[in-house]
């Protein structure tokens, strides 16, 4: 059964709408269970609704409050919203709805306003901590996720000689805010053979110590790869009461459709498996990476209709990294870039733009919904140039391409988002945590176009916003707070 999320809250905005046969009240014979009346009540395309009926699992009426009472029964509940607001339940536009579930068994390295981690000190602190309550053996990997450079009182990552103080008898990798970058101790490094012979990966660097080429314990975008995830830890089955836990949270902040980004084929039909014998009570729309993808696999790739709640809805890229990593894909140089970083630095593609270019056309003509990670304007006009590429014919198909983020994007992009038919997924939140150090690091001219949603929607053109979770909690109303308001 899904679940029927209403949410009602201070302030008023938008969702989405009934459908047509929930214009006319049914037979009072019929009693609703609840009903909402109220002058707030909000969706996409039907004006003046003061009333909402509920019966069972489904929306029975909208329309009037008074038609709405009519529908009254002994034992229907009333609920007068007053000056809150009534929405539909949320879609997320876009996250990675398995990586959330497997951190909430995870260290939460996290800083305010969602954790308590303000300085090197407490991320140590709180590692001995985790190792001492749950008594973790030597020898056994200690994750964490979440730590901010930016939100830390030394305003740097963490580095190998920092977590050395946690434990050196356990490898410890923790996992930036962001997602694109990781710290790590020495016997981390050990064990995973990263040294000074290593060579920085294709799209992605081994921070080094000064004036050394050893290795200090920070790995950006690719780099990761070189040690194991948080999830690898995990049985299945632990893995499926996450997903369940994580199920609620997603509910519980009105959230009725969940994109899960940059998965694999193999956890995909995990997925398939777990929801033919207990069906998701939301829907779950799949991404597959394909960053990891080889020609043959992106060549069988077709989106699928929902079964069980869960359904293949096309293929991401990543292009590039992250701003407040400062490692997002610029065309002009940062202002202020990473530890030693040289004048000229624009950060780099995390994928190799002639491979992406040559794989748009064949995506674009089999109508596979493509979503591309690019938050800095050289990984935009990569994005734009791979849909072009696509559209040889001129004609501009529905392909749903989207460009996620779209954070660093330039005024004359917007032109072409519309020219091609291309949808920016704005990571509008970002401001909220992290709008003074995109100051630092773009200037202010640059960090004030982050996010231009009044400009794309002057414009015409359509446009998400999402919370890129587990980057941020799946807060839906404060991001939609912070995109009207900001």
């Amino acid at each position: 059964m899904k679940y029927l999320l209403l949410t009602f809250f201070l302030a008023s905005l938008i969702s989405c709408s009934p459908s047509s046969d929930q214009a006319a009240a049914p037979s009072v014979i019929d009693p609703a269970d609840m009903i909402f009346v109220g002058q707030n009540i909000i969706t996409m395309d039907q004006p003046d609704v003061t009333g909402v009926a509920v019966r069972g699992d489904r929306i029975s009426f909208v329309g009037s409050a008074e038609e709405a009472m009519l529908l009254r029964g002994t034992e229907t509940r009333v609920v007068e919203l007053g000056e809150r607001a009534l929405l539909p339940g949320f879609i997320d536009a876009h996250g990675h709805f398995s990586a959330f579930a497997s951190r909430l068994d995870a260290l939460d390295l996290s800083s305010p306003p969602v954790g308590d981690i303000n300085s090197i000190d407490d991320i140590v602190s709180a590692i001995r901590n985790w190792i001492e309550v749950r008594q973790i053996p030597a020898g056994e990997i200690i994750h964490g996720v979440g730590y901010d450079d930016s939100l830390l009182a030394e305003l740097r990552h963490p580095t190998r000689e920092d977590l050395d103080r946690a434990s050196t008898r356990h490898p410890i990798v923790i996992r930036h805010v962001s997602g694109h970058l990781l710290a790590v101790n020495s016997l981390a490094l050990s064990n995973a053979n990263v040294s000074v012979l290593t060579d920085n990966p294709e799209g992605g660097v081994i921070r080094r110590l000064d004036g050394s080429a050893d290795p200090d314990g920070v790995m950006e975008e690719t780099a990761m790869r070189l040690f194991p995830s948080q999830s690898t830890d995990l049985n299945e089955e632990q893995r499926r009461l996450l997903r369940r836990q994580a199920l609620e949270v997603y509910a519980s902040y009105g959230i009725t459709t969940i994109q899960d980004s940059n998965i694999g084929q193999p956890y995909l039909n995990q997925l398939i498996e777990e929801a033919k014998l207990d069906p998701f009570p939301q829907d779950i729309v799949a991404y597959l990476w394909a960053n990891v993808m080889s020609d043959d696999q992106l060549a069988v790739v077709a989106p699928t209709e929902y079964q069980g709640g869960i359904r293949l809805g096309g293929i991401k890229f990543t292009l590039d990294g992250s701003p407040q990593g400062r490692t997002a894909w610029m065309t002009e140089p940062y202002t202020q870039g990473p530890p030693n970083a040289k004048p000229d630095y624009v950060a780099y593609p995390s994928y190799d733009p002639e491979l992406y270019l040559q794989r748009m056309p064949d995506l674009i003509e089999r109508a596979v919904p493509v979503l591309a990670h690019a938050n800095g304007d050289a990984a935009i006009d990569l994005m734009l140039d791979g849909v072009e590429a696509g559209l040889t014919s001129g004609e501009v198909k529905d392909h749903r391409s989207v460009v996620i983020h779209s954070q660093l994007m330039r005024p004359d992009h917007l032109p072409r988002f519309k020219e091609l038919g291309v949808i920016p997924s704005y990571y509008s939140v970002h401001p909220f945590f992290w709008g003074d150090w995109h100051r630092l690091s773009f200037g202010e001219e640059r960090a004030s176009f982050i996010s231009p949603v009044a400009a794309t929607a002057a414009l015409d053109i359509p446009l998400t916003i999402h919370n890129d979770t587990p980057v941020v909690p799946p807060d839906m109303m404060r991001l939609v707070s912070v995109t009207v308001n900001r």
